[in-house]
């Protein structure tokens, strides 16, 4: 276990700081649309995480598999939903543009924490070792 509690403090700071962010984004500007960013970048990760445990087997030297893949096609798209719908808001004026910075900055920071949580903290497959 190389990552240590330096890591978890650290990451627990940022993903603090991107939800603060976000509901500043919606707090200040007293519309609570922003928030929905939140709700798909902390969504986001889960059809990967589900999808991947669907991949190949020991037996299968094939490094594509079509659930793994439509697992990470599924978390793009909501990743750019994540990303877009913010702009889109902001764009048909019903939240405000800097709201729609904060949000984005916010969700970004969000998404960023889960990613590295689940690289810094993953398992190897091997049983053995």
């Amino acid at each position: 276990m190389a990552a240590g509690i330096k890591t978890v403090i650290l990451l627990s700071f940022v993903l603090a700081v991107g939800f603060l962010m976000i509901i500043l984004s919606c707090a200040l500007w007293s519309n609570w649309l922003p928030l929905l960013v939140a709700f798909t970048f902390v969504l986001a990760p889960l059809p990967n995480a589900i999808f991947s445990r669907c991949g190949s087997d020991d037996f299968s030297t094939e490094e594509g598999s079509g659930p793994v893949d439509l697992g990470r096609f599924i978390t793009s798209i909501i990743v750019v939903t994540g990303f877009a719908l913010p702009l889109v808001l902001a764009h048909s004026e019903v939240i405000a543009p800097t709201a729609c910075g904060m949000s984005i900055v916010g969700g970004s920071l969000v998404y960023g924490t889960i990613l590295a949580y689940t690289r810094t903290f993953r398992q190897d497959e091997s049983d053995f070792d």
